[in-house]
């Protein structure tokens, strides 16, 4: 399944922000607009590196799908950034 959902916290000593909820479906909208375009360039530049197209296309996908569920979670200097995607 494709990620429909991020969400990003960043703190440091003084100040703790409110989660912030970003939609990634809304993103899909636009990407649908310029898939045949993506498409082309994913082409061309598979073909350039020496990978079939299908085969660039599927690792994409699957890169996509395996997104769900990862956290990401940075500190440093007294600064904490966490990323969740559902």
């Amino acid at each position: 399944m494709i990620p429909s959902i991020a969400v990003l916290h960043f703190e440091n000593q003084r100040w703790r922000s409110p989660r912030l909820w970003i939609p990634l479906f809304l993103l899909w909208v636009p990407a649908l607009l310029l898939a045949p375009l993506a498409v082309l360039v994913l082409a061309g530049l598979s073909l350039a590196g020496g990978i079939g197209p299908w085969r660039a296309l599927r690792v994409l996908w699957e890169f996509l799908c395996s997104l769900p569920g990862t956290h990401v979670h940075v500190r440093a200097d007294g600064k904490t950034v966490q990323v969740r995607v559902f």
